[in-house]
């Protein structure tokens, strides 16, 4: 099981390397993800590149206090750190390019740690795709023919599987740098969204 966001935060010069994700197996680290107001400033950062607690505050409506006790947190495991001050103000910045929590099948703690992070993400990408489809009569039609909401069953094997989910992963990487250099955008081009889950169905019930 791995559960991955890859949005590399913005002002990343396009001209180097991408910096590779941050790859959470330890449970503790994993688990420091299980909170939805993690979830949701972390995907600020990636939208915004850089943000305060009081912006965080503006954006989430909680408090400055807890936003700055939760960036503080997801310091302590890696996945921010501090940013150069401006002025009073006190910016964090993403590790790393993405996220991606993994389950170790030596580590059995890391299970449902990953499990709680993974229904986390799957209800937020749940309400945001409701608010799409809620919001589509006042859509473009043209950007709704560009859309999808697929589903497909099929039958694989586990070495299938893996390169199926890794093809998955791979789907956006022909839009690289385009995040971070809006100068690399074609013109008429708008921030998309990406979400699949590749699984294998649970073994049937032999009775």
């Amino acid at each position: 099981m791995t559960t991955a966001a890859d949005r590399p935060a913005p002002g990343t010069p396009a001209s180097t390397t991408p910096p590779e994700p941050v790859v959470a197996t330890d449970p503790a680290s994993i688990r420091a993800l299980a909170h939805p107001l993690r979830l949701r400033i972390l995907a600020l950062l990636d939208d915004e590149g850089e943000v305060t607690a009081t912006r965080c505050a503006e954006v989430t409506g909680e408090s400055v206090a807890s936003c700055s006790f939760h960036l503080r947190m997801l310091a302590k495991y890696g996945y921010v750190e501090a940013a150069e001050r401006r002025g009073k103000e006190r910016p964090w910045r993403t590790v790393g390019r993405g996220r991606q929590t993994r389950f170790d099948p030596d580590v059995p703690e890391s299970l449902p740690a990953a499990s709680a992070v993974a229904d986390l993400v799957l209800g937020q990408e749940a309400a945001r795709v409701r608010a799409w489809l809620a919001g589509a009569a006042a859509e473009d039609p043209r950007w709704l023919l560009a859309s999808t909401l697929s589903s497909s069953s099929f039958y694989a094997t586990r070495e299938e599987l893996d390169a199926l989910a890794r093809e998955v992963e791979a789907l956006t990487d022909r839009f690289a740098g385009r995040w971070e250099d809006p100068a690399l955008r074609p013109e008429g081009a708008r921030p998309a969204r990406l979400f699949a889950v590749v699984n294998a169905d649970p073994p049937a019930d032999p009775r």
